[in-house]
């Protein structure tokens, strides 16, 4: 029997902050949108645990996840980030935040936020939510949509029955539990 998240996590000075109160809850709010698939973008390669441990590093690095701010960002902003010791120096991961932001900002016209944008394509499965990632934002795959997704609600596996904090979840309705109860049978394929 493998150990789920659910398992390893509560008690943990690192992961159990994140699995009680942020892991799998949902939000509408762009700025925690935007932070979430900054951090997942930076996770790949990397532990989970390197991220949360560096995620103080990141805010104040990209100025608290502010969209229209990072959206601004040249090459002194680029460069700045590239030699900051507390976030991950990889040119492909500032420049996929950078570029983000910009295809954020641009969906405030067509879907009104990234929240609006999520809303309006749910449901899908996950294989279809990885090609509408990968068409629409640099540096997303499988693992990184994925785990975006089921962070924030849009995908199920974030708990498990048994883990106390299932009931906190539910009783927000993350998006995926809203679509399954209307009939939604696409996560499983």
């Amino acid at each position: 029997m493998s150990l789920t998240y659910c398992d390893v996590a509560p008690g943990h000075a690192h992961h159990g902050p994140y699995h009680d109160t942020e892991y799998g809850f949902p939000s509408a709010d762009d700025r925690v949108l935007f932070e979430r698939l900054v951090l997942e973008i930076n996770q790949a390669g990397l532990s989970w645990l390197t991220i949360l441990k560096k995620r103080d590093a990141f805010r104040a690095a990209f100025d608290g996840f502010d969209i229209d701010r990072v959206a601004a960002y040249g090459e002194a902003e680029r460069e700045r980030l590239l030699a900051d010791p507390g976030i991950i120096r990889n040119r492909l991961k500032v420049d996929a935040a950078i570029e983000n932001a910009r295809r954020i900002i641009a969906m405030r016209a067509t879907h009104g936020s990234f929240d609006g944008w999520l809303r309006a394509h749910h449901p899908l499965g996950k294989a279809e939510w990885v090609r509408l990632f990968k068409r629409t934002f640099r540096f997303t795959g499988g693992e990184i949509t994925g785990e975006f997704l089921m962070s924030l609600g849009y995908l199920p596996g974030a708990h498990q029955r048994h883990c106390p904090v299932w009931s906190g979840v539910a009783a927000l309705e993350p998006p995926w539990m809203v679509a399954v109860r209307q009939g939604f049978a696409g996560y499983d394929a």
